[in-house]
């Protein structure tokens, strides 16, 4: 599976974002997808991941209620909305899939870089 992240840019604290990240795979529907994230000199994190039925998600606490994590099995293409981005969330975003019976990510874009300025 080959992953292609794009949207990330610069943005004043208060904007939004829309990532894409699209995936090279016939069988798309039955990944799991997540989105990601590492700051400059901190460990990669999770921000979100959503299940093949676009209904069972899940958010770290520090975006809930400002991201929404979102995905089109038709155009195989997983979407993260980030709104009231804060200086905090200045980090490269990167997107994973999970295939079946998997315990851990095991396909990863190359990543795209988010810059909220103050």
């Amino acid at each position: 599976v080959q992953l292609q992240a794009s949207g990330g840019g610069l943005v004043q604290a208060g904007g939004s974002l829309r990532l894409s990240c699209a995936a090279s795979t016939y069988t798309f529907s039955s990944y799991v997808m997540g989105w990601f994230r590492q700051a400059p000199g901190k460990e990669r994190e999770i921000v979100a991941h959503i299940h093949w039925n676009g209904v069972n998600t899940f958010y770290a606490d520090s975006v809930k209620g400002r991201f929404t994590i979102s995905r089109d099995n038709a155009k195989n293409t997983v979407y993260l909305q980030m709104d009231s981005l804060k200086p905090g969330d200045t980090a490269v975003y990167y997107c994973a899939a999970r295939g079946a019976g998997m315990k851990v990510f095991n396909y990863w874009g190359q990543g795209t870089e988010v810059t909220v300025s103050s």
